[in-house]
């Protein structure tokens, strides 16, 4: 009894020894390192199938007949089969059909299983057809087992039963009852041996119905065989031992007891079996899950149950599939409109109109543009304009700003808006003195102007429903552009309006000096320049 009760212990090994990962992030592809990557070579992945549906069904099939000859030699001891029937029938014709069912019976199965998947192991593309031998193949299997089963039911209650009645219902039971259960027991292995297969199968579309029709049925199905059969076993025990009075009370006493342990231990292994298919597609989903969370997109899970799990991983490569559109579609939005923007889109209601706020400006333009498109190649101008605008951006970004507009070869950025900040005017006045630094060291194929001015504007969406920008209103802009304007005629390319820098941070006051008094073009008040000190 020792030996039989460690039965699910040691099949779960086999097994769990290789899905100990399953909650980590490296959960295999098929729920089980067992059944390999789907990479693998076809011809390695045919007979990797064909070892474990081998072993597998071997082993529960042996596992039967240990439980048969329990229920026929010590659960209902009488009549005996070793003093009530002849030898030649005991020790000639049980054992010869029990080698030729067990070897060759396995053999057949699983030879003629993997060869109904030679689509697979030719690397065609599976075909509906294809795809219904796959998920027909653990019912074959299963009634392949049955049949084998229950030609050895109908053998020996014949051969049995013409020695002795009392030997008809005993073997319909002693057999009948594990032959089914293994069956069971064989349609779970295989469906689990075939995963790898499953899921090139169901690269032709969903699968079709089988006869235990998603996890519902395939639950019932299993509490049937497990306790539905063994308590009929039991009613058939007590209506034997009632109607033939060949049992005393101790030995009906120990057959019911040997019964209900046999019932628990397949109960369990056939439970055990159902819980492991059923959870494995779930941790697989869990693992990516985590993955998700943690902000990787890039996992995409192998679909191999046919049931509403597999719906379920499908389900979940939808939904990946959809986050990094969404991921795509928010980063280019972002590159088009800046990312504070596009934040701010997600965030609320676009709405047309704006509001009042301080922001400070850069407006950068190329000196001489014409002359330098029509003296280089096409590409070549492309090139160098790129160069330009990554430091433009760089920079920008670096000191919290948002590129409002490229306008052919000049660029709108603006400080404090949408996203406010302490003291803008620090903000782009450093970004300016960085830019101008950096493109005469980066880029001296251009020279640009560059204007800095701050003050109140009108930061908001402008344009109609259907299309529209964000974008910033008011006198800094214009003043921006008109000091760089005034810049490309100045030293260093870079001048800022006096009232930018004198509300700046004292740190970045002392890198400026003021200089004259003009008045800009289209300005009616004078505007007081300044310019940065020393080098730039």
């Amino acid at each position: 009894m020792n030996a039989t009760t460690s039965v699910p212990h040691r099949l779960g090994k086999v097994l769990e020894r290789v899905t100990r990962q399953s909650g980590r992030l490296d959960t295999p592809d098929y729920g089980s390192w067992l059944l390999g990557r789907p990479e693998e070579d076809q011809r390695r992945r045919r007979v990797r199938i064909q070892v474990i549906l081998t072993f597998f069904l071997l082993f529960t099939n042996i596992l039967g007949i240990g439980v048969s000859l329990l229920l026929n030699t010590v659960a209902i001891p009488v009549p005996s089969v070793f003093t009530d029937a002849p030898a030649w029938l005991t020790f000639g014709v049980v054992p010869a059909y029990l080698f030729v069912a067990l070897i060759l019976g396995t053999v057949w199965i699983t030879a003629r299983t993997v060869n109904s998947l030679r689509w697979a192991l030719e690397e065609r593309t599976p075909t509906r057809e294809d795809q219904r031998n796959v998920f027909r193949a653990p019912a074959r299997v299963a009634k392949s087992a049955l049949i084998l089963w229950g030609v050895g039911t109908a053998l020996l209650t014949l051969l049995y039963g013409l020695q002795d009645s009392a030997f008809i219902p005993r073997f319909l039971f002693a057999v009948g009852f594990p032959g089914i259960v293994v069956a069971t027991a064989c349609y779970m292995i295989t469906e689990f041996a075939l995963r790898p297969v499953a899921a090139q199968a169901l690269e032709a579309g969903r699968p079709p119905r089988r006869l235990t029709h998603g996890v519902m049925g395939r639950t019932m199905t299993v509490w049937l065989l497990s306790s539905g059969v063994p308590v009929l076993g039991i009613l058939l025990l007590a209506i034997f031992s009632l109607s033939l009075s060949n049992l005393t009370s101790t030995q009906f006493a120990v057959a019911v007891m040997i019964i209900a342990l046999v019932a628990l231990i397949f109960g369990l292994i056939l439970m055990w079996l159902l819980s492991w298919l059923i959870a494995t597609p779930v941790r697989v989903v869990r693992s990516a899950l985590k993955q998700v969370e943690d902000g990787d997109l890039d996992c995409n899970l192998v679909v191999f149950d046919g049931t509403e799990l597999g719906e379920l991983q499908r389900g979940f490569n939808a939904m990946v599939h959809g986050l990094r559109e969404r991921e795509r579609v928010r980063d280019l939005f972002g590159r088009h409109v800046g990312r504070e923007v596009a934040l701010a889109a997600e965030k609320q209601q676009i709405e047309l109109g704006g509001e009042e706020r301080y922001a400070a400006v850069i407006f950068i333009d190329i000196i001489g543009s014409t002359k330098l498109v029509t003296g280089r190649p096409a590409v070549e101008v492309v090139e160098l304009l790129n160069r330009f605008f990554e430091v433009v951006v760089d920079e920008v970004d670096r000191h919290h700003g948002l590129v409002n507009k490229f306008e052919g070869d000049a660029v709108l950025a603006v400080f404090g808006a949408p996203v406010p900040l302490d003291n803008p005017e620090a903000e782009a006045l450093a970004a300016a003195r960085a830019m101008a630094r950096r493109l005469r060291a980066e880029v001296p194929e251009c020279e640009a102007g560059i204007g800095v001015a701050a003050g109140q504007v009108v930061a908001g969406n402008v344009g109609a429903k259907e299309r529209f920008e964000y974008t910033v209103i008011g006198e800094p802009v214009n003043e921006a552009a008109r000091l760089c304007e005034l810049s490309k005629k100045v030293d260093g390319h870079l001048v800022a309006s006096s009232a930018a820098v004198t509300t700046a941070t004292e740190d970045e006051r002392e890198r400026w000096t003021l200089g004259e008094t003009v008045t800009l073009r289209g300005h009616s008040e004078p505007t007081r320049l300044a310019t940065p000190v020393g080098e730039t």
